[in-house]
C-alpha cells in the first residue's frame, strides 16, 4: 500500500478559495474551532449533571467561563453502549489553557 498526499491550496481561515460564498452579505461561513467533551450514561439527567460538574470545575481552573460553542445530544442503540452522548463543543485555546498563559505573560 502506497501512501497519496494530497496538496490543497487554502485561505488564511482554512478554506478552499473554490468553496462558494453566501450570496447576502450578512452570510457567513464561520470558524468553528472546537474541541468536543463527551458525557456518556444511560440517564440524560446524570450525563448533564456530570457535563455541569466538570464545567463548573474547568472554568475555575480557567479563571473565566469556557466558551461552549454548542451543545451536542446524541443516541447510542448499540447493546452494551450507553444510551445517551452528550457534548459540550468547547474552543481549542480555552482547553489548552490559553487564557491562563496570556495572564502569566501580562503579569512578566
Amino acid at each position: 500500500m502506497t501512501e497519496q498526499t494530497i496538496q490543497l491550496e487554502l485561505d488564511d481561515s482554512g478554506l478552499s478559495p473554490a468553496l462558494p460564498v453566501p450570496s447576502n452579505p450578512r452570510d457567513q461561513v464561520q470558524d468553528v474551532p472546537y474541541r468536543p467533551v463527551g458525557f456518556r450514561d444511560d440517564d440524560l439527567p446524570t450525563a448533564l449533571e456530570r457535563c455541569a460538574t466538570w464545567l463548573r470545575q474547568a472554568q475555575e481552573w480557567l479563571g473565566e467561563p469556557v466558551d461552549v460553542l454548542a451543545v451536542h445530544l446524541d443516541y447510542d442503540d448499540r447493546k452494551g453502549s450507553p444510551y445517551y452522548d452528550v457534548k459540550l463543543l468547547c474552543n481549542e485555546e480555552d482547553l489548552a489553557g490559553v487564557p491562563i498563559a496570556m495572564r502569566g505573560q501580562k503579569e512578566d
